[in-house]
């Protein structure tokens, strides 16, 4: 099963977007989304998962599962 900062990465990715895109889009800290991307964070609040799917236009649950 990916952790939460895979299915972030990926999503990004695909959309084409770097982790500053999604740090301007999401208000979400630089250092914040580079410690879920690593999974230094495994475990990020229901807020910032939130902030970074509505960032990337997919519902949250694409991003928890």
């Amino acid at each position: 099963m990916a952790t939460i900062g895979e299915n972030i990465k990926k999503a990004r990715n695909k959309l084409g977007l770097t982790q500053d895109d999604l740090v301007r889009k999401s208000g979400v800290k630089h250092t914040t989304l580079t410690k879920i991307e690593s999974d230094v964070v495994v475990k990020p609040s229901v807020q910032t998962v939130a902030k970074i799917a509505k960032a990337l236009g997919i519902p949250i649950e694409e991003l928890i599962k």
